[in-house]
């Protein structure tokens, strides 16, 4: 636990796990000093488009699924927003897609565009790596090799998916999307190297899932394939602590495809054995193994000390 609160930066790669590959080497360097592990989320509704399941899955990573089942159909006004929920936590989120916008705002965050970052501005300068970083870590109230007392936001959200702009170009292809991450993670490390004021105050979270899930893959499978397929031997093993919400099951939980997730702040995060970011690793030698997406966002909130420690 660090002597004084974090700052939390969140990038959200929705729907790219599946586009990282051996050339990303800056995510597989994040995930060899990080903990790593898997955000497990309940079934996809049958008739779900993929407008829907941006906003269903970022409400889980939020412990928000109630707020998304009565949008559109109730008032949301006695909503529990983050500030309330969370000790008075400032968020903001960054991202283009117009529903993700918002149902974010309904929920307390301050909402920006990209082009609210680089207002407008696509010179080199406001399209560069380093640019965006600085821009990120402002908001955090990291700058300048300080961290400022006074801060606007103690949470950043940068969701990188369907919709999202990253330059004068237009959409980005899902490939140079996840280059994009991979080239951030390297700039923020950089800017924020062990044993510097930034170093020990940032809580970097790096959330890649993916996306629009049709059908079951036995290869994301996160059960134990030594007896998973075994009746006998189940009936031998405790519930998976992510298959339950207190001491009742949880309903639907879908066993393949979580999202992957790696967070790193030096001293305070622990190292496991993982050495590549990909699903193979983090099963076979990540720290964190599964647990429910809904309880992400009160593990990060901890670190911010607006929430009271989840689980062991």
């Amino acid at each position: 636990m660090a002597d004084k609160p974090s700052r939390a930066l969140v990038l959200y790669g929705d729907g790219l796990a599946r586009f990282v590959d051996p050339s990303h080497t800056h995510l597989h360097s994040l995930a060899s000093k990080a903990a790593c592990g898997f955000l497990s989320l309940p079934n996809a509704p049958p008739s779900e488009n993929e407008n829907e399941r941006i906003i269903r899955e970022f409400a889980h990573l939020l412990d928000a699924c109630e707020t998304y089942k009565i949008v559109g159909s109730q008032d949301t006004s006695l909503v529990p927003t983050l500030p309330e929920r969370f000790m008075g936590m400032k968020a903001a989120i960054i991202t283009d897609d117009q529903s993700l916008q918002s149902f974010a705002g309904r929920l307390g965050f301050t909402v920006l565009s990209f082009n609210d970052i680089n207002g407008n501005d696509h010179s080199h300068q406001s399209s560069s790596v380093d640019f965006w970083t600085s821009e990120l870590l402002k908001l955090i109230g990291l700058q300048e090799g300080m961290t400022m007392e006074v801060t606007q936001f103690d949470l950043v959200f940068m969701h990188i998916g369907a919709g999202e702009k990253m330059d004068e170009h237009g959409s980005c292809s899902f490939a140079k999307r996840t280059e994009h991450i991979n080239a951030l993670v390297a700039s923020i490390t950089q800017k924020t190297q062990p044993g510097s004021d930034l170093g020990s105050r940032l809580h970097l979270s790096l959330v890649m899932s993916y996306g629009l899930v049709t059908e079951i893959d036995e290869n994301l499978s996160v059960c134990n394939s030594k007896y998973e397929r075994s009746q006998d031997l189940l009936l031998l093993f405790p519930k998976q602590s992510y298959t339950m919400k207190g001491e009742k099951p949880r309903v639907d939980v879908r066993h393949h495809s979580p999202m992957l997730i790696a967070q790193w702040q030096y001293g305070v995060t622990r190292m496991d054995d993982a050495k590549t970011f990909s699903f193979k690793e983090f099963k076979e030698r990540g720290g964190n193994l599964a647990v429910p997406a809904d309880r992400f966002l009160h593990e990060v909130a901890f670190k911010l000390w607006k929430a009271p420690k989840y689980g062991a």
